[in-house]
């Protein structure tokens, strides 16, 4: 990452226009905005995603955010979403219909695949699973019909780096569009639409809200995908409250500084998990032995703080000896914010349809957040002391 992404953290989306001479925009409340002139209603609508025009097609909170986004990524605009799976649904919505097919990676966030699974198939949209380290190979899969090809790298969970230049190059020779989740990475470690995807989707309520205070999503897009995408946002009525979209913009500009604390935390503590006895694998991007390792070095600019790792036990009293107890770590779904996180994973090979899953045992997704790495490996060392005398 150059320091030119830290500039501008600071600085995009704040124009003048819209924050009035003040350092961060106002909250704007509003539904109805009213108009003098039928010349100054017009215009309004020419340009509603800068211009207000109607409430839900944003003010000056929601453009201040979907610019910083959208020039963070080099993208042509962004749309603002009240949270990561509106992000990512209404981005597939945009994009599919009946009579398609789309592609969609194996080890995608659980939430995407019910969507597809239960939603899409009602709309007549097949949904083809796909081997996450499958390449350019994936060429083989597309079909005459086959509109999107979605990618989430690393995997939600088990964290294998999908090749994503080379799944992008098979898809647009095939005319097909690529849509990825690129939350784990952020638009500071990752650029994908650098990479030739044309939709970069995250869920901000993670790294870029990073308090655990707030649910938002976005969806970033280029030349070829913004008209449509922002079309059917609309379409489906997707808008943003004005305190959470605050909050991203809050978040935003610490997102630098805080992602380098998780990265370095969370590399400290992976190390120091390959060497515990009761660890049988540890999956981080950033180590040798994580599936996608040497993709990982060639196209991503740093990693976060979610790792997983494999107990060599599948024992459910251990798991929960480990589980329970934590002074740091504690239960809870989502990650990226300040704060560490653990969660066992179970049912990792019932959610997969391409790929076999095989493990020794239990995996334990962790989120390493910003307390002093001493203190985190004191609470795993007492999870482990609870997790050996239960087996």
């Amino acid at each position: 990452m150059t320091h030119k992404k830290d500039s501008e953290l600071v600085h995009l989306g704040r124009r003048k226009a819209w924050t009035g001479g003040a350092v961060n925009p106002p909250v704007y409340h509003a539904s109805t905005i009213l108009f003098d002139t039928v010349e100054e209603l017009r215009n309004a609508y020419k340009a509603p995603h800068e211009t207000m025009a109607y409430g839900r097609r944003g003010t000056p909170t929601t453009f201040a955010l979907a610019e910083a986004l959208a020039k963070l990524e080099g993208g042509a605009g962004a749309v603002i979403y009240p949270s990561g799976l509106a992000a990512v649904t209404t981005a597939i919505l945009s994009f599919v219909a009946a009579g398609d097919h789309m592609l969609m990676i194996d080890t995608v966030y659980e939430p995407t695949r019910t969507f597809c699974d239960q939603m899409l198939s009602k709309f007549g949209v097949e949904v083809e699973y796909f081997d996450p380290l499958i390449g350019g190979d994936i060429a083989a899969l597309i079909r005459d019909n086959t509109s999107v090809v979605f990618v989430e790298s690393p995997g939600s969970v088990t964290m294998e780096v999908a090749d994503v230049p080379a799944i992008v190059k098979a898809a647009h020779d095939a005319g097909s569009l690529v849509l990825m989740d690129n939350t784990w990475a952020t638009p500071l470690y990752f650029e994908a639409l650098g990479h030739g995807v044309d939709v970069s989707i995250h869920a901000l309520t993670k790294y870029v809200v990073g308090h655990s205070d707030a649910m938002l999503g976005a969806a970033i897009a280029n030349d070829r995908a913004i008209t449509r995408l922002r079309a059917h946002s609309g379409h489906i009525g997707q808008c943003a409250g004005p305190d959470d979209i605050y909050l991203g913009l809050r978040g935003l500009r610490t997102l630098s500084v805080r992602l380098a604390r998780h990265q370095q935390s969370a590399l400290e503590i992976a190390a120091w998990l390959k060497e515990r006895d009761e660890v049988a694998r540890v999956l981080h991007p950033a180590l040798p032995d994580c599936p996608g390792h040497e993709l990982w070095k060639r196209d991503f600019h740093g990693a976060s703080g979610l790792f997983s790792i494999i107990l060599k036990h599948d024992d459910k009293d251990a798991e929960t000896a480990f589980l329970e107890g934590m002074t740091h770590f504690k239960m809870g779904f989502s990650w990226g914010g300040f704060e560490s996180l653990v969660m066992a994973y179970r049912g990792i090979k019932n959610c997969r349809t391409a790929t076999r899953w095989h493990a020794e045992g239990t995996v334990i997704r962790l989120h390493v957040g910003l307390e002093d790495v001493d203190d985190l490996k004191a609470d795993l060392d007492a999870a482990f002391a609870r997790y050996r005398a239960a087996l």
